[in-house]
């Protein structure tokens, strides 16, 4: 599916957000939650610099829209996010019943940026979100953005991008 101009503004949200997080010494993913009838309902991003590695913000977006949603307003939503959820958070939104999920950038691009600098693999298999998550709608990455993703990710690792 093409991405729509209305999913472009939000992905931007969410890239700087990502910027904010690498600002602030975190690593540089933001995430944005959208009701159904295009309303921002949460927006955060990466904190995970104090050590709980699992303060992704798909994963708080996920546990927010749980105690704060009924079931049938999560699944009208859609996350729009700066990355590809990783297993962790494909999980977290599977199990909470949230809708579509719209992404700036892949894990295969991810994993490839950080093959390509010499950077070492994490603890958690990089799996796309419908390998974790089948029936969960996926749209992306957006190619508009792919170099300010990218670049983000170069000066968290500190290469050139």
């Amino acid at each position: 599916m093409t991405l729509s101009e209305t999913d472009l503004v939000h992905l931007r949200h969410c890239v700087e957000l990502a910027r904010e997080a690498l600002e602030d010494g975190d690593e540089p993913f933001g995430s944005v939650l959208v009701s159904g009838v295009g309303e921002v309902l949460y927006a955060d991003r990466n904190r995970v610099k104090d050590g709980d590695q699992t303060r992704h913000p798909e994963f708080d977006i996920a546990r927010w829209a749980g105690e704060n949603l009924p079931q049938d307003q999560r699944e009208a939503c859609t996350v729009y996010t700066s990355g590809e959820h990783c297993a962790m958070c494909s999980a977290a939104h599977a199990w909470v019943g949230l809708g579509r999920i719209v992404y700036a950038a892949s894990t295969t691009q991810l994993v490839g940026w950080l093959t390509e600098w010499g950077v070492a693999p994490g603890p958690v298999r990089p799996l796309a979100i419908q390998d974790v998550a089948p029936g969960v709608p996926v749209d992306g990455p957006a190619p508009e953005l792919e170099a300010e993703v990218r670049g983000l990710h170069a000066r968290l690792h500190g290469v050139a991008s």
